[in-house]
């Protein structure tokens, strides 16, 4: 499988409704999470330590299969995040 970035730019009441979609938004990458699929996911914080957006790097079967996750996620679907884009990327670092 191929390795996909999703990033994800909080629009301007980001916070509040990241509260509010936080639980269905880690529910959503269980499945994910349990088949060894997530690299890495998290916030993207500012300077004072808050979420301005989120990265998730996974893998998925195709650019296609990586886009409908990321349309699925809560916080695309209720509009945490102001913009996003997915990205298929490649592990460099650690050889």
């Amino acid at each position: 499988m191929a390795l996909y970035v999703l990033i994800g730019h909080d629009g301007k009441q980001g916070l509040e409704r990241r509260k509010r979609w936080r639980e269905d938004h880690l529910r959503g990458l269980e499945p994910l999470a349990a088949a060894r699929r997530i690299r890495h996911a998290g916030p993207l914080l500012d300077p004072a330590g808050q979420p301005v957006g989120s990265l998730i790097l996974f893998e998925a079967p195709s650019l296609d299969d990586a886009r409908s996750l990321a349309a699925a996620d809560p916080y695309v679907m209720h509009g945490v995040f102001e913009r996003y884009e997915v990205r298929e990327t490649k592990v460099v670092f650690p050889r």
